[in-house]
């Protein structure tokens, strides 16, 4: 479905780190992970802007700390949240992997993804008919919560470094045009660890001079693409062959999977 250019996604800044993403269209308004409500009221406020529905990926607090105080303002909106988690508002509606649903009031069509690791019931929400580039081109879109970040993945909190690495293939597998809309701000910090391992990544270093660049000046490196967490994010890249060997040398053993690979990246960057 194609979309008119009124449709736009931006960051509103929550906490010390903490993107809640805004999509608009018109004046109707859809809230990704609302942490805090305060900062989600000013910019609707600002802008004059109808709270129609709210999407959470998962339960942590500074991901739905806010959607109570949302809802006092605006009782008739509609929250969506993974089912197998605790649900954020008592009337949410509530998604299982698979799951698709519209947004009439963006024009979007979102397919539900259970992506487990950071959280066992953590879900990201991907559109195909996406929004405009500056081509007049539909891009998909994809808010993918504390599962996937530019650089980086999510801690795993709750589940196992083999169900983070399948869920973040799943996100590969992805168009590489998709902009990913991450939840927090972490891309200069995961790149100076992707540059640890993979030192002779071209595309990582052009990147990292990028993404300095943009922090200097206070902007976000928010969103990115498919295609770029490929060229640059090592937990995407298990299973290139310079990527495990800087890992089999992290570790001193032999790494003869791309999931033990993974698992060993994740450990290395806990530590970092």
């Amino acid at each position: 479905m194609a979309q008119e250019h009124s449709l736009t996604i931006r960051p509103i800044s929550a906490f010390q780190d903490n993107y809640i993403w805004l999509v608009t269209n018109n004046k109707q308004a859809v809230i990704v992970d609302p942490g805090q409500a305060e900062p989600v009221m000013q910019v609707l406020a600002e802008q004059q802007l109808e709270l129609t529905s709210i999407l959470i990926t998962h339960h942590h607090y500074d991901h739905t700390g806010g959607v109570k105080e949302l809802l006092r303002h605006w009782p008739h909106a509609k929250v969506y949240a993974p089912a197998t988690e605790a649900l954020p508002a008592p009337n949410a509606i509530a998604l299982q992997d698979n799951d698709t649903f519209t947004l009439p009031e963006l024009g979007l069509t979102f397919d539900v993804c259970l992506v487990p690791g950071h959280t066992l019931g953590h879900i990201a929400y991907f559109a195909a008919d996406g929004v405009m580039n500056a081509q007049g081109e539909a891009e998909p879109v994809l808010f993918c919560g504390d599962t996937l970040f530019s650089g980086g993945c999510g801690r795993l909190f709750e589940g196992s470094a083999e169900q983070m690495y399948h869920s973040l293939q799943r996100f590969s597998d992805l168009p590489n045009n998709t902009r990913v809309y991450c939840a927090h701000e972490y891309t200069q910090s995961n790149l100076t660890f992707c540059h640890q391992v993979e030192p002779n990544n071209a595309d990582l270093k052009k990147h990292l001079q990028k993404v300095a660049k943009l922090r200097q000046q206070g902007i976000p490196t928010l969103p990115s693409s498919i295609g770029l967490e490929k060229a640059i994010n090592v937990f995407l890249r298990a299973h290139v062959a310079g990527v495990a060997a800087s890992a089999q040398a992290h570790t001193g053993s032999e790494l003869n999977e791309d999931i033990k690979v993974f698992a060993a990246l994740r450990r290395w960057k806990d530590s970092f």
